[in-house]
């Protein structure tokens, strides 16, 4: 049998060196991690709301053709009014109200509970900043140039009531944990397209005013949603996916979808109706009802495009 002296000094050395290693650290079954270029994919959406914007303001406010879509739909808006008019003004007087109470006693709610303070800031301001820049463009757009079509030359676009129940909305949404936002995102687009759509029935707003109020409150929500994204690393801001949880059912991607395309059918049949040729020799209520397709697509597709959005970003637990 034989002996191995050890070195005490190899020893002391080894200690030494296990000393300085810095222990590695294990992730936690739920945090949460960023998709690879969630970055580049929300300044995307962002720049998609500004364009968006400028395209909606040139076509409908500064050409022939989308002024008179526009101010038809809205003198057709006559016709609707009555059965339809005090159930929209009574919404529309209600709407400030309903708004605010919903998005504060969410984030009240979901900020105390999961001491979300950075977040429910970060939606707060971007809510309050959308609404002041809908009333900051009012004043800085110039006024509707006369292009042979008799309308207000009052710059109306964006809707303040739109926007206002739109970002309430989205303030909801962006408090949401990942599991109930498709759900969110379902309920609060219903929401603010029925505001858009009351405007219009109520002969305050134009169908295009509504879908402005909807791209000046994506070019602000979006990017908050990707601060509090990036800024938030509790454990419960991860999700198991679609299907996961009854919040994050599938439905609430397909609903909207089916609804913007059944709107798609409604405006396209509408407007082919008074197409010279086709038979019928004046429009009734058909660009109405085109103007409210319009604000139903618009809204439904901002409600899927954002949800995915987010979905994509939040991902999966590890």
């Amino acid at each position: 049998m034989t002996f191995q002296l050890r070195d005490p000094r190899r020893k002391k050395q080894g200690r030494q060196q296990q000393g300085r290693q810095k222990p590695r650290r294990q992730p936690s079954a739920g945090t949460m991690r960023l998709a690879a270029g969630t970055g580049f994919l929300f300044a995307v959406a962002t720049l998609a709301c500004a364009t968006g914007l400028a395209a909606t303001y040139y076509y409908f406010v500064r050409t022939t053709t989308g002024q008179f879509i526009d101010e038809s739909a809205l003198v057709e808006a006559v016709e609707i009014h009555g059965p339809a008019g005090k159930v929209t003004t009574r919404f529309l007087d209600w709407l400030p109200t309903i708004s605010l109470v919903m998005a504060a006693v969410v984030v009240l709610l979901v900020t105390v509970i999961h001491r979300r303070w950075r977040a429910a800031g970060i939606a707060v301001a971007a809510c309050v900043a959308a609404n002041i820049a809908t009333q900051v463009l009012k004043d800085l757009l110039p006024l509707r140039p006369y292009r042979g079509v008799e309308t207000l030359e009052l710059n109306s676009l964006p809707s303040g009531h739109t926007t206002l129940a739109a970002s309430a909305a989205a303030a909801v949404f962006l408090m949401a944990s990942p599991r109930w936002r498709p759900l969110a995102g379902f309920v609060g687009g219903t929401f603010a397209i029925a505001s858009g759509m009351s405007t219009l029935v109520n002969q305050w707003h134009r169908p295009a005013d509504v879908v402005a109020a909807f791209l000046v409150v994506g070019c602000f929500m979006i990017p908050a949603g990707w601060l509090i994204l990036r800024n938030d690393g509790h454990e419960w801001n991860v999700w198991d996916g679609f299907g996961g949880h009854w919040g994050s059912a599938r439905l609430w991607i397909g609903l909207p979808v089916v609804l913007g395309l059944a709107s798609a059918a409604v405006s396209v049949y509408s407007l082919v109706m008074i197409v010279p040729g086709i038979g019928q020799e004046a429009s009734t209520t058909n660009y109405f009802w085109a103007g409210i397709s319009l604000i139903v697509i618009a809204g439904y597709l901002a409600t899927v495009a954002t949800t995915s959005l987010f979905a994509y970003a939040v991902r999966r637990r590890d």
